[in-house]
């Protein structure tokens, strides 16, 4: 009994099977994508700027005549689907560079959207208005698709390459371009001026301008008169500057680098700063000073008038310059500063000292130190580097040996008053 009962329940189950109604499937008789695109956020950018444009794909499109029955076999895809969507943004003649390639989104179904972005670069001189961008969408969708028997399908696509354009506007700002940049007693170690020529080649007209000129980085020029008030600056325009600069004593003789920028007030009345132009600005080599002449010549125990001759090798002329000699042991001087006055790059001047040499000098070569302390152009005292004055202390020769050694003298003093003693009786007698 209980093995007519296992194959009666078998049964019923076959039967349920054979008389249940075939699952029904789904068709779309007619449908396709919709593609829109805009731009997230702001459209408006500044000339010189590299800005992400995040461009949004929107697919709008309906799925029409959707038909649910028996024997259908539901599709893969819906017909409003794009897919293998791809974004190519283009510059068309707008004034600005699509750093990034075209952007693959996949498949983009229905009342959905993607997200492309795209690195985008505003010329530096790009001109204010608005632009369009093309704007290039790639994609395939499912055009038909039909059914043979029950489980077969034939699918047809279709590829379709859509144009079109997403509006971007370029603000109107100030862009400066510095014409030229000459310097005036500029050189290592001082202080100096550049005259500037700056032109607006923006498209905006700047209102309470302020040119300021910014040291570039660890330039060994800096700004110390940086602001230049100008007032309105409109677009073709030309401003001529005047900073003053100090050049650090590290420096070389060579072109550096400073910035320039415009504070101004834009049409919208908002303060604004525009970007900046670096311009080289050439500096001289620093003030400098040689020794030329040969070495003096003292014997020990002498005071002697010393000469020595001073060569400007910079190149910047000098103003009221004095020398200086240290005189140390066994050196003395009541005679240490001798004037030169002004003197240009590659003239020389000679000086005089009062020099006193101890009688128990060794005999050989001293240097001692001197300097010059000068003014530059704009009337600011500086100090040279040390340089060494040769003085040869050498053995008296001749009757000069014979009078400077204390034996001799000594001798000769005793011979002159032996003299003295024999000659006095003699002229007694007469």
């Amino acid at each position: 009994m209980a093995n007519y009962g296992k194959i009666s329940c078998i049964l019923l189950i076959v039967c349920a099977c054979l008389i249940a109604p075939a699952m029904a499937g789904t068709k779309y008789m007619a449908g396709s994508p919709h593609l829109s695109a805009y731009i997230s956020g702001t459209n408006e950018f500044s000339p010189g700027k590299e800005v992400q444009l995040t461009v949004v794909i929107e697919n709008t499109g309906l799925n029409e005549f959707k038909f649910i029955q028996s024997g259908i076999v539901d599709r893969d895809d819906l017909p409003n689907t794009a897919k293998f969507l791809t974004v190519r943004l283009q510059p068309g003649d707008a004034p600005l560079i699509i750093k990034s390639d075209p952007q693959m989104l996949g498949d983009l179904k229905g009342a959905t959207n993607a997200n492309a972005i795209f690195t985008t670069k505003i010329n530096a001189d790009a001109q204010s208005g608005t632009y369009e961008l093309p704007l290039v969408l790639s994609y395939t969708y499912l055009y038909t698709a039909d059914q043979y028997g029950v489980d077969t399908i034939e699918y047809s696509y279709k590829t379709i390459n859509e144009s079109t354009t997403i509006p971007i506007k370029i603000k109107p700002d100030i862009s400066i371009n510095v014409l030229s940049a000459t310097p005036e007693h500029l050189n290592v170690g001082t202080e100096g001026y550049v005259d500037m020529k700056i032109k607006n080649t923006g498209s905006d007209n700047g209102v309470k301008s302020i040119v300021k000129l910014i040291r570039n980085g660890n330039s060994p020029i800096i700004p110390t008169d940086s602001s230049v008030y100008i007032g309105d600056f409109p677009p073709g325009s030309v401003v001529d500057c005047r900073y003053k600069l100090s050049v650090s004593s590290d420096a070389q003789k060579q072109t550096y680098p400073v910035d320039v920028v415009v504070v101004y007030q834009n049409n919208e009345g908002d303060f604004v700063t525009s970007r900046s132009d670096t311009v080289g600005v050439p500096v001289g080599g620093k003030a400098d000073f040689s020794i030329v002449s040969p070495p003096a010549s003292m014997n020990p125990g002498n005071k002697k008038v010393i000469t020595v001759e001073y060569k400007n090798t910079g190149d910047t002329t000098v103003s009221s310059a004095r020398a200086r000699i240290s005189a140390v042991d066994p050196f003395t001087s009541n005679d240490d500063i001798a004037y030169i006055g002004d003197l240009k790059p590659g003239e020389s001047r000679t000086v005089s000292f009062v020099m006193s040499v101890d009688r128990a000098a060794t005999i050989k070569e001293y240097g001692l130190d001197s300097e010059i302390r000068y003014r530059d152009q704009l009337d600011n005292t500086y100090i040279s580097d040390t340089m060494k004055i040769k003085v040869n202390v050498t053995a008296p020769a001749g009757a000069t040996a014979i009078l400077s050694n204390p034996i001799y003298l000594s001798i000769i003093s005793a011979i002159i008053i032996g003299a003295i003693y024999l000659l006095y009786p003699f002229r007694k007698k007469k």
